[in-house]
């Protein structure tokens, strides 16, 4: 933590302890569940997106590092774009069936659900 992370510490009471040491929350990180114990579930959405067609990846177990991976290669194999956050992957476009079958060849257990 920088000596100038003023923002962190918004609303806290002064301390006269001349030994107090300030201590943030830091928030856990998910431990990534290796590819075959993942439960990925895959959807087509079009709810509040202008009526486009979105493929949805849900279920993933795992840092959003991990998460922003798979979805880079879900992307690049599917050759279109979309995002990777809060636990989901987007891609644009229905790409249910390649979708599940590029997870299934990588190790992940996946499963066209709803829609």
């Amino acid at each position: 933590m920088s000596n100038n992370d003023w923002k962190s510490r918004l609303n806290v009471v002064y301390s006269t302890n001349p030994d107090f040491v300030y201590e943030t929350q830091t928030e856990e990180v998910p431990e990534t569940l290796p590819p075959a114990q993942q439960n990925l579930r895959v959807w087509l959405d079009r709810k509040a997106r202008a009526g486009k067609q979105v493929t949805l990846v849900k279920g993933f177990v795992g840092s959003e590092d991990d998460l922003k991976e798979l979805g880079r290669l879900l992307k690049s194999k599917c050759g279109v774009g979309g995002t990777a956050k809060e636990g989901e992957i987007i891609i644009q476009g229905d790409f249910r069936d390649r979708v599940v079958d590029i997870l299934l060849k990588a190790g992940y257990r996946a499963k066209k659900a709803g829609g």
